[in-house]
């Protein structure tokens, strides 16, 4: 009596470990166990409602022949069906809800993989990274920069051997332009010459005297010549 007892519970906690042991389904084979009990269902189902046609048919025809006890055993084998066909739709609407919550859970199950992922990416891009080795690069990058800038600035400077000599040389020009400006100043002013204007020659002859004028002029001219 005992060995049935000790075996009774040996075999129930063997039953419960491979429970606890067993590993769960993949998902998507999970849910396509599911739908194909579906359909069977549904097979089933349609299978009961021709019995149930069938029925309704044979009691019509037993009430019209007056076999009211056939017809009415023939009703009862149909509420057994129907009754069959309701609890057929109660377990499709348990497996579809079934289908529905892995569906959702499968979703969510490959969302947070998916998020989970992303988060140890960017964990481990930030700790190959690091705020202090970014900051390293970036004043590298500045350094880098202001020398390229000096650089450009050297090619740029003008490469003049005299540029030293500049304040010598402006000196110089100074010294020229004082030079030439005193010279200017002792030069003698220039003559500047009036221009006279003088009555333009006639072109025709002049009109012919008078005797008495003629005459006079000759003598005029001869006391001149004796003087």
């Amino acid at each position: 009596m005992f060995g049935n007892v000790f075996g009774k519970k040996k075999s129930t906690a063997s039953t419960v470990s491979s429970k606890s042991t067993a590993k769960p389904s993949d998902p998507t084979q999970t849910i396509v166990n599911l739908r194909e009990n579906i359909k069977t269902q549904e097979k089933r189902e349609e299978h009961l409602e021709k019995k149930v046609d069938v029925l309704v048919k044979e009691a019509k025809v037993k009430l019209a022949k007056g076999d009211k006890k056939g017809a009415l055993f023939a009703m009862k084998r149909k509420k057994l069906y129907e009754a069959e066909m309701e609890k057929i739709q109660n377990v499709k609407m348990t497996l579809e809800t079934q289908v529905i919550n892995l569906e959702s859970a499968a979703q969510n199950a490959q969302t947070y993989k998916a998020m989970q992922s992303g988060a140890s990416t960017m964990k481990k891009i930030r700790n190959e990274v690091g705020l202090e080795k970014v900051d390293d690069v970036m004043d590298d990058i500045k350094e880098e920069m202001e020398l390229a800038s000096e650089i450009n600035n050297a090619i740029a400077m003008p490469v003049d051997p005299l540029m030293t000599d500049e304040d010598e040389l402006l000196a110089e020009l100074n010294d020229l332009e004082t030079a030439d400006l005193e010279a200017d100043l002792l030069k003698p002013a220039p003559r500047v010459e009036e221009n006279i204007s003088l009555p333009a020659v006639p072109d025709a002859k002049l009109p012919t005297l008078a005797k008495n004028e003629a005459e006079e002029l000759r003598k005029l001219e001869a006391e001149l010549a004796g003087m």
